[in-house]
């Protein structure tokens, strides 16, 4: 493999390999082209075949020791096609006892800079909508679930940190079941754009050197392939030389990091404890390691840290992303393999850390009723209640008397108000739903 052995010396040898799903997209381009050129007259069937045969085999695994030209590489993704011919067409010659070229045979009717950025895309595209799509719908289901389950869970709500309204548990991750469920949907969204293939656009983007029929049967076969709507760009001079649909999906799966580390935040305040932090809700599959090296039967939120970890990542691939998809003049993009790797990275870190999240820890809480429920009962904020009634002023007054350890109801009861009254306004079911509490006294 002469192309191979020579990119060794050439490109950077830092170990980053790629992954399973860009491997399996070349062996689907290499297996659709074939195909198509069969069908077109411009391939001798047998050649063909055997190139099918050995593509399938690539897209299986059985091959994946020899892609091994690095990442860190030529950044329209020359290295990884050339591998890719060359590996084949050496396994097809062998099953056919005869030459079969990398180039005129294997690659025949495409570029590396229609091949590279078509791998990638589908590559991006399979990991999303196997992985990352199902995954968030899986937080979300396990979301809602604890959401309904905690309903009439009442606690302090918390604005910077510090006593405010009370809420109910059902309803701060009821927030995070809607977000992860419009996640779902901004991920499916941002992959359609991504789904119009630059093969056949050859290697400026007009189809020298190829059918122009082949753009169309090769897209249509990935299609089949993969299970998903692939289909040939109507402008292929766009995704050749742009990623910026990638740079999208990139975008959309930071979001989705964004909002995990938010939830794990949370739950970590929550857990917090138990003697001196927030002690609100209890994890018990955090028990299944030891979460301290020194100090016996301390328990640590680990999958939940986990993930924070892996958001941070997507977060910053995120960023290298938006470098990459700037990268490039005119007729080519140059952050192809690296974009490639990073975007089925992303989708398998977030992925997992969903997965993980929803099935040991958002599935398991425990809520301590009576602690949240002592929070919200004693919280400062709930002078706010009565402000309707006596004005901000002296509500406020109120207030720091409340901070300096004097009971709510007391408080109330100094002001003039019954104990009826006051039973009225602090009525925990009517504080966490719109409503104006004081009209009532």
């Amino acid at each position: 493999m002469k192309y191979v052995e020579g990119s060794k010396k050439v490109f950077l040898n830092t170990g980053t390999r790629f992954p399973r799903e860009v491997i399996w997209a070349v062996g689907a381009v290499k297996l659709s082209a074939a195909k198509s050129n069969i069908e077109l007259g411009l391939l001798s069937a047998d050649i063909g075949k055997a190139i099918q045969s050995k593509a399938k085999d690539l897209m299986e695994g059985k091959h994946d020791e020899e892609i091994t030209v690095d990442v860190f590489q030529t950044g329209s993704g020359t290295g990884l096609n050339m591998n890719a011919n060359e590996v084949l067409a050496e396994l097809a010659a062998a099953e056919l006892g005869r030459k079969v070229h990398p180039n005129d045979h294997v690659n025949m009717g495409q570029s590396s800079n229609d091949v590279g950025p078509t791998a990638v895309r589908i590559a991006a595209a399979v990991a999303a909508n196997n992985e990352l799509v199902p995954a968030l719908r899986g937080m979300t289901k396990s979301l809602e679930t604890l959401s309904r389950r905690t309903s009439g869970v009442y606690k302090a709500g918390r604005t910077h940190l510090r006593d405010a309204l009370p809420v109910t548990m059902g309803q701060e991750f009821g927030a995070y079941a809607d977000e992860f469920s419009r996640d779902a949907r901004l991920v499916s969204e941002s992959m359609r754009y991504l789904m119009e293939l630059p093969i056949g656009g050859t290697a400026v983007g007009t189809g020298i050197n190829t059918d122009p029929k082949f753009g169309g049967m090769v897209a249509a076969e990935i299609a089949r392939l993969s299970g998903l709507p692939f289909k040939s760009a109507r402008n292929k001079f766009r995704p050749t030389r742009l990623l910026t649909d990638m740079s999208s999906l990139s975008g959309t799966m930071r979001t989705v990091s964004i909002g995990l580390y938010r939830l794990c935040q949370d739950l970590r305040l929550m857990f917090s404890g138990p003697l001196t932090g927030l002690g609100e809700i209890d994890i018990p599959t955090q028990e299944e390691v030891a979460g301290s090296s020194i100090m016996p039967g301390k328990t640590n939120p680990v999958t939940v840290e986990s993930a924070l970890l892996a958001s941070a990542e997507v977060v910053g691939l995120d960023g290298a992303n938006a470098f990459a998809a700037s990268l490039g003049e005119f007729e080519l993009a140059m952050g192809v393999p690296l974009m490639g790797y990073n975007l089925v990275l992303q989708a398998k870190l977030l992925s997992e850390a969903l997965r993980k999240v929803a099935s040991l820890v958002i599935d398991h809480v425990v809520p301590v009723k009576s602690r949240a429920q002592g929070y919200a009962e004693t919280s400062q904020a709930l002078v706010t209640l009565v402000s309707p009634k006596i004005g901000y002023d002296k509500a406020s007054a109120l207030g720091k008397e409340v901070a300096k350890g004097t009971p709510i109801r007391t408080a109330l009861k100094q002001l003039g108000f019954s104990a009826k009254e006051i039973d009225s306004v602090l009525d925990m079911k009517k504080l966490v739903k719109p409503g104006i509490p004081a009209k009532e006294i």
